[in-house]
């Protein structure tokens, strides 16, 4: 059979929504988020949302594009994704054949790729050129037996801490992003860059479609935004928690884990039934608040990386 790559088309959307549910089963996936990052990719990533075809069908797809607001001129990205039923077919090489050769041709430098941490994965990427970096762990909790930590009585919050979801707190966009990029300053990670304005980050994470205001939490102390978790959902059964942190000058009260509370037992209330998180596996206070909570890893990955110079 003949391997086709080519870039998506606005009535992809169902398929490749359901390919990336199959092979990334931890993330939240839908046909809504897969043609909205494509609209509104920022016009400096020069990005493309490759699609991969076997036999007629859609059974691969892979991010592909420029990272222009990273510290190492030149960085660029792509994430092939490739259904279980099709592995092993040289699709995925294709994909990431067809990656390179346009990265490259934009000007690309480098190109990182986030690949499972399986040996066989590995060995391919490492056959490829590329070199390893640090490792993310996704993790699972299933909502329907988790014994999550009771939920405080408002009463018997500490003085001056109050508990919000996102949508009550609509207005605040302002202070929610100086929260952020505080937070997210602090993450370790293998890679840095320029934190996005006011505009960009709005357009990145605030109008992002599963996106749910009424599940993301935020905890305020004396009406100030101090620690706040973000919820992603299928508005199906799935749950993912986008990112939570803790702003400086509040850390250590256990405001992040409070907001994980609220946020998943509003998730199980709602009917959700799985919940699943991300860490770098260096982020050991987030791994200790997550094994708390239940959470049980479910798969490893690694980022690989590569010159295409």
């Amino acid at each position: 059979m003949t391997v086709i790559v080519r870039d998506f088309r606005p009535e992809d959307a169902v398929a490749v929504a359901e390919v990336r549910r199959a092979a990334i089963p931890f993330m939240v996936n839908t046909p809504e988020t897969v043609a909205w990052q494509v609209a509104h990719a920022p016009a400096a990533q020069r990005y493309r949302l490759l699609v991969g075809e076997w036999d007629g069908r859609i059974v691969a797809t892979a991010h592909t594009g420029l990272a222009p607001d990273a510290d190492e001129p030149g960085r660029s990205f792509s994430n092939p994704s490739v259904h279980p039923d099709a592995r092993g077919r040289g699709v995925g090489t294709a994909m990431l054949v067809e990656a390179e050769r346009y990265l490259a041709a934009e000007g690309a430098t480098s190109l990182y790729v986030w690949a499972l941490d399986e040996p066989h994965c590995l060995e391919f990427a490492e056959r490829r050129g590329y070199r390893l970096s640090r490792g993310s762990v996704f993790q699972r909790l299933d909502l329907t037996t988790a014994e999550l930590p009771p939920l405080p009585d408002t009463e018997a919050l500490p003085a001056g801490v109050e508990l919000r979801t996102v949508a009550e707190l609509a207005d605040r966009v302002a202070e929610f992003h100086e929260a952020d990029v505080e937070a997210t300053a602090d993450e370790p990670g293998d890679l840095a860059g320029t934190a996005p304005d006011l505009a960009r980050w709005r357009a990145m994470y605030w109008d992002h479609p599963a996106l749910d205001r009424d599940l993301s939490m935020a905890a305020l102390v004396d009406g100030a935004i101090a620690a706040y978790t973000v919820a992603h959902t299928d508005r199906r059964d799935r749950y993912q928690s986008g990112m939570t942190g803790t702003r400086r000058g509040y850390r250590g009260r256990g405001l992040a884990t409070l907001v994980k509370t609220a946020s998943l037992h509003r998730a199980r209330a709602a009917g959700f039934t799985a919940a699943f998180t991300s860490n770098d596996a260096d982020n050991q206070p987030m791994l200790a608040i997550n094994r708390r909570f239940g959470y049980e890893p479910a798969q490893g990955e690694r980022r690989v990386f590569r010159s295409l110079v």
